[in-house]
């Protein structure tokens, strides 16, 4: 597993913006995708939670977050598990 050294400290201030988010009150089932689950399927539910994101007030904040914490699952910010992967792997070349 890997160290969580790197995530921010959970104080309420950095995480406040959270009860901004258009996802509030959504289903977290949208979100995160069930075990198995694959395909057509799964791109239908991650596109229908990217819905959710499109006019959130705190994408930006949700999406950088996730990248952050190298956040395995789900959509945050807009992006998907794999999106969030291509970003990160993005940005280390851009780095390196």
């Amino acid at each position: 597993m890997e160290s969580i050294a790197r995530l921010p400290a959970p104080t309420q201030d950095q995480w406040e913006w959270q009860y901004q988010g258009a996802c509030r009150g959504a289903d977290p089932d949208l979100f995160f995708h069930p075990e198995g689950e694959r395909g057509a399927a799964r791109r239908r539910r991650a596109e229908a939670a990217k819905q959710y994101c499109a006019g959130c007030p705190v994408q930006e904040m949700c999406r950088e977050r996730s990248l952050m914490a190298r956040e395995p699952f789900g959509v945050w910010g807009g992006l998907s598990e794999d999106e969030r992967h291509a970003m990160l792997v993005g940005r280390l070349k851009k780095a390196g």
